[in-house]
């Protein structure tokens, strides 16, 4: 009796990528027909269980121009679409999509994002800008009833007691109400 892989897909408007998570597979093959039928059959593990799959793709994609890379932790195919078109849905029959074929958020394009290539980004270069908390960091304490007016600036030297009073706010000098 044949295992299932779990399978991961993501699409472009003109191809799709699927690929296949089995780690250290052997004698992995792959077949891919004109109609979009992807088959894939390995035996992986250390009892050699056999993993098998067909897929029957949403439309029709070109067998040339795709590309397969056989990799340790699993298979990667690059899937060309016969026409460039965005899939309702990666498997031909409507309904459940099987339990261990997956969405692959990392490769993953929306629609109005794609604008069938790479996204250009004028030449700037985000990786000066540090992780992904670097700008969400500086607002998580802001009120969004706080207006910028009655902000205290920071004093960069601490001996400028002249600049320590200039940044103080008429909100501050103002005495408390009782």
């Amino acid at each position: 009796m044949s295992r299932h892989p779990e399978v991961k897909w993501a699409q472009r408007f003109d191809k799709v990528y699927i690929t296949v998570q089995l780690p250290d597979s052997k004698n992995a093959k792959v077949d891919l027909t004109p109609d979009g039928v992807f088959t894939f059959s390995a035996t992986a593990g250390a009892e050699d269980h056999l993993y098998e799959l067909t897929l029957p793709l949403f439309d029709k994609v070109n067998v040339e121009e795709s590309k397969i890379n056989v990799g340790v932790r699993g298979i990667f195919c690059v899937v060309q679409k016969a026409e460039s078109e965005w899939w309702k849905r990666l498997l031909k029959a409507e309904g459940k999509t099987p339990h261990y074929v997956k969405v692959d958020w990392d490769k993953w394009v929306d629609e109005d994002e794609d604008a069938g290539g790479d996204v250009d980004l004028g030449g700037m270069d985000f990786s000066q800008f540090g992780g992904d908390d670097a700008v969400g960091d500086d607002f998580d304490d802001f009120d969004e009833g706080q207006e910028f007016a009655n902000s205290k600036p920071e004093i960069q030297d601490g001996d400028d007691k002249e600049g320590e009073k200039a940044g103080k706010s008429a909100v501050e000098e103002a005495p408390p109400s009782t």
